[in-house]
């Protein structure tokens, strides 16, 4: 079998992000933290118990995270997919047909982050993890 790369974090847009953390908080008792604009507004979204390298303590599980609505930003949930290494993973996107969003940046105490767009139109975000 072959290596696979997982999902390790999805992300949808939001309106209004007291409402969206209030929502998601009462009707499935997720944690909600809102980072605040030295972050982009970005709100966490804990759906698991995590260890100290913020990795879920169940197999399967994943948490994510919330951006505000902007026209730069996709209008639809997507998710975030973990590989070793971000620039070989770049090529191979592009080799199969996918196209990157700009550079990678980094995200702090997190990875290596890059958007991409498969080839059937969706944004996926792309992470080197820092700890993998």
């Amino acid at each position: 079998m072959t290596d696979m790369d997982p999902v390790v974090h999805f992300e949808m847009p939001y309106e209004d992000s007291n409402r969206v953390a209030s929502f998601y908080s009462q009707a499935f008792g997720w944690q909600m933290q809102l980072l605040g604009k030295e972050m982009g507004e970005y709100i966490l979204a804990g759906t698991i118990e995590t260890d100290n390298d913020h990795m879920p303590l169940r197999s399967g599980g994943i948490n994510g995270g919330f951006f505000p609505k902007g026209p730069d930003m996709p209008q639809c949930p997507s998710v975030v997919i973990a590989v070793g290494d971000i620039r070989q993973a770049m090529k191979k996107i592009s080799d199969a047909g996918g196209s990157i969003i700009g550079e990678p940046v980094l995200i702090s105490g997190i990875g290596m982050y890059v958007a991409i767009i498969d080839t059937e139109g969706n944004r996926v975000g792309v992470l080197e993890p820092i700890n993998r």
